[in-house]
């Protein structure tokens, strides 16, 4: 539910009837992973999803159950593989699901609410089974230290037995990743713009201030007027992590070198510079003149972006994201039809499609 903090804090403070549809297991293939959620209100609107469609029919039904009862419902949706197949639909699993109203009562659920929509790191432990499902739990109170050490890439979980031998669901929310543009120009005026869509946190750094303006880059979360290198080497140590990607763009030596030295030199997870190929094979001579050792060049990803052969801003900044996204989870940048495997690697894959029954005691609930 925290993925949907922003639209349900107003709800839940204000009273409102709303419920939210937690997807609590994922067997096989299925619509989306473990601590996905939608949210219901009385009056049947409908935030988020955990199916993409396929499901979202018999989730509106639990909430609204679960909105006049007061209880919490669970249900196992699933997918049968064969007749997906069969009818042309490219996937199959099962979902568990619990759906439970959020009350402004519910000081923890409140908490971790504001938390998620401030971007701050959130964390709730909900139960998921037997009759205490639907409820709230301190998560650091509640499990022991190798289930809490699971839990330290702020991905959400399903820990099976740990709240008194019944499944609790840790639901945990990271703050976004950081892109950093160093450079104002209009490429970076278009890779804030796919970069924000696509989740990250966009700070814009260039040394001139009529560059560096709301009205040039809307979608950024930070605008910085500062010398590059200069900015990057005042940030404090929790500024970045393994996930920021800092971007040089400034087309200008005197400003490329000492910027992408800085970036190397810190605990960031990419590090990209753009330019033509004889000015990357320039300025890695200059790198090295000023002291980047090898091993740290070998991080440096220029030119920057994927090779799409687009040419204007739009797409260079599509093929940037691209190269980004790749590098951070490991991906090949080939096309997936020439790959075998999973398409997804994480516990989701596919978009499953087709219902086979809801099982609403799949989870030890009652039917609404």
């Amino acid at each position: 539910m925290l993925e949907l903090a922003r639209d349900l804090l107003p709800l839940v403070r204000s009273s409102a009837p709303v419920a939210v549809v937690t997807v609590a297991r994922v067997a096989s293939s299925a619509p989306r992973g473990v601590g996905s959620a939608m949210a219901v209100t009385g009056d049947g609107a409908v935030l988020g999803s955990i199916s993409g469609g396929c499901v979202e029919s018999e989730a509106v039904v639990l909430a609204h159950a679960a909105i006049a009862t007061g209880r919490a419902q669970t249900a196992r949706f699933g997918f049968d593989d064969a007749t997906a197949h069969a009818a042309g639909l490219a996937c199959g699993g099962q979902v568990d699901v619990v759906a439970q109203r959020l009350e402004p009562t519910d000081t923890r659920t409140v908490r971790a609410l504001e938390d998620a929509a401030a971007d701050r790191p959130a964390r709730l432990g909900l139960v998921v089974s037997g009759p205490a499902a639907g409820r709230t739990v301190d998560v650091e109170a509640t499990v022991d230290a190798t289930a809490a050490a699971t839990l330290a890439d702020r991905a959400s979980r399903l820990l099976p037995g740990a709240y008194g031998g019944e499944d609790l669901l840790v639901v945990q929310h990271a703050p976004r990743a950081r892109l950093v543009l160093l450079g104002a120009g209009e490429h970076a005026a278009a890779l804030c713009h796919v970069g924000a869509a696509a989740g990250f946190a966009v700070t814009v750094c260039d040394p001139w201030e009529t560059l560096v303006t709301p009205a040039r880059f809307p979608a950024a979360t930070e605008l910085v007027t500062a010398i590059p290198h200069e900015y990057l080497a005042g940030l404090d140590e929790h500024d970045t992590d393994a996930r920021t990607a800092v971007c040089v763009l400034t087309h200008d030596e005197r400003l490329d070198v000492p910027a992408i030295r800085q970036a190397l030199s810190m605990p960031v997870g990419f590090v990209g510079a753009m330019g033509a190929r004889a000015t990357v094979t320039r300025r890695a001579a200059r790198l090295r003149d000023v002291g980047v050792a090898e091993v740290d060049l070998a991080r440096l990803h220029s030119p920057l972006g994927l090779d799409l052969a687009g040419s204007s801003p739009e797409e260079t900044a599509l093929s940037v994201l691209a190269e980004i996204v790749a590098s951070r989870h490991g991906g090949s940048g080939r096309p997936l039809r020439e790959t075998a495997g999973r398409i997804h690697r994480g516990p989701s894959t596919a978009p499953s499609c087709r219902v086979t029954g809801p099982d609403r005691t799949a989870l030890g609930g009652t039917r609404p």
